[in-house]
């Protein structure tokens, strides 16, 4: 576990899930800051959510990756619950996404049905407009949650709309799919480093202490598991440590990226869309030589 972070257990899910496992789960980094886990029985992408909590509003970091009714309602019920006080009107809630990939949004309509919600429009017009990002891939703005400042980053590199987030207050950089225990996976390579020179710079500015991603996708030995495993066992720690050093390393694994697969110590760089291509070449190229091949024997037997 890392120094200075609270130890987070999680159930690892099952290869034969049943419907008595636990489903949601969540711990406290301490009372205004929620992390809450979709187990990898849920969905294989395990989606981690954060809630963080002001004085006069909170913020829910996406909203998770099913839309099962009896699922959803279970995830809002625990939300809800940190939203009343005794004696206390209700916080009003803002859901956010690092990005719209569906696994990140599939919760919205459960939670734009909640009294004083907002969900921030996944469409790029509209939540560029909703945080004032009016300089979009450069530049930042802030989110006010009361006694708590959000600080919000562009990041695309994973996706175009992609976000990442830093908490003034904790220091953590909440990272969603930019950077994770796993597979960062590489929509536009371009971007993502110059969204890594971003993120280097926010880190210095706010001192980051850690960054908490969307998934755990490595054992405690830094193996991934295998892609759609919906078992997840001997995991590794939720928190990366991330200072300044991380950060640029960070950058520097991304620079040299190969273009398809690259192994580090807490994440793998690949690109996803390269690699398929690659696969199919090569399935491609086998089926010329096995033609080929075929065809010459058969005029070899010809020939006899």
């Amino acid at each position: 576990m890392a120094a200075g972070f609270p130890e987070m257990r999680w159930d690892p899910g099952a290869e034969d899930c049943t419907p008595d496992q636990q489903r949601t789960q969540l711990h406290a980094y301490d009372e205004t800051t929620i992390v809450i886990r979709q187990n990898p029985c849920v969905d294989y992408e395990a989606n981690l959510l954060y809630l963080l909590i002001g004085t006069d509003r909170a913020l829910l970091l996406d909203s998770g990756a099913t839309d099962d009714p009896h699922l959803t309602a279970e995830l809002t019920d625990l939300v809800s619950k940190y939203l009343v006080k005794p004696d206390e009107p209700r916080l009003p809630l803002v859901v956010a996404h690092t990005h719209r990939h569906l696994d990140h949004r599939a919760g919205d309509a459960a939670f734009a049905a909640l009294p004083d919600t907002t969900v921030v429009p996944i469409d790029s017009e509209g939540m560029r407009k909703f945080f004032g990002l009016q300089n979009w891939p450069g530049g930042g703005a802030q989110f006010e949650l009361g006694n708590r400042r959000i600080e919000i980053i562009p990041a695309p590199g994973h996706h175009p709309d992609h976000l990442v987030f830093i908490d003034s207050r904790t220091r953590l950089l909440f990272s969603g799919d930019f950077l994770l225990p796993g597979r960062l996976l590489v929509d536009d390579i371009d971007a993502y480093v110059a969204s890594a020179l971003n993120v280097i710079e926010a880190v210095n500015a706010y001192g980051v202490q850690f960054a908490l991603g969307a998934h755990i996708e490595m054992d405690a030995s830094g193996e991934l598991y295998s892609s759609g495993a919906s078992f997840h066992p001997d995991e590794r720690a939720l928190p990366l440590p991330f200072d300044s050093a991380r950060a640029v390393a960070l950058r520097q694994a991304l620079q040299d990226f190969n273009g398809f697969y690259s192994r580090h110590p807490d994440y793998v760089v690949v690109n996803p869309i390269r690699n398929l291509i690659a696969l199919a070449a090569g399935v491609i190229l086998a089926l010329v030589l096995l033609v080929w091949f075929a065809r010459r024997l058969w005029k070899r037997r010809r020939a006899i």
